[in-house]
């Protein structure tokens, strides 16, 4: 799974190219459209109508050997369906059946439910919340329980985070 960018002010020298990226439900490329730090904005035309995320991977996983496939870090706004700010965080393994999860920013604790490799709010006025919350922070870390591993923790580095939420905001037409 991954998600969600555009071109700030003041981003970095050394940004790299990325590929368009499928989404999900995408039933074309997404299209990237710039993104800030480790965080890479998207967008693609979907049969409902348009579709904006954004997407960045932690800086940090532990247990450091336990075998998954690439954490992932999504915000997606669907403006046509009146969708918008949904967090996902992708954790690249399925996750223990109605076992807890959390998203701390910057000491501020949100409560997750997950199903399948997946942990998500479960109200868009939560989404919103932690979305506002991550645009202002510096670390979001998240911690889960796999389905036959360890507990685990994802660390992400919020740095260029709010530059590409505003990069997919515009994209979609979200006023903040």
């Amino acid at each position: 799974m991954v998600t969600l960018s555009f071109a700030p002010p003041g981003r970095a020298q050394t940004e790299t190219k990325h590929p368009a990226t499928k989404h999900p439900a995408a039933t074309t490329p997404a299209h990237r459209i710039g993104g800030a730090g480790a965080w890479n904005a998207y967008f693609y035309k979907g049969k409902s109508g348009r579709v904006c995320y954004l997407a960045g991977a932690p800086q940090k996983t532990e247990p450091a050997k336990f075998k998954h496939k690439p954490p992932a870090a999504t915000v997606t706004h669907r403006p046509e369906e009146n969708v918008f700010n949904v967090v996902n965080f992708d954790e690249g393994y399925l996750l223990k059946e109605g076992s807890p999860a959390s998203v701390d920013v910057d000491g501020a604790t949100f409560d997750l439910f997950t199903k399948g490799d997946g942990a998500w709010s479960r109200t868009s006025d939560l989404d919103k919340t932690i979305v506002e919350a991550m645009a202002k922070g510096k670390q979001a870390i998240v911690k889960s329980i796999s389905q036959k591993g360890p507990p685990t923790t994802q660390t992400y580095s919020l740095a260029g985070f709010a530059q590409t939420l505003a990069l997919i905001d515009k994209a979609c037409d979200v006023k903040r």
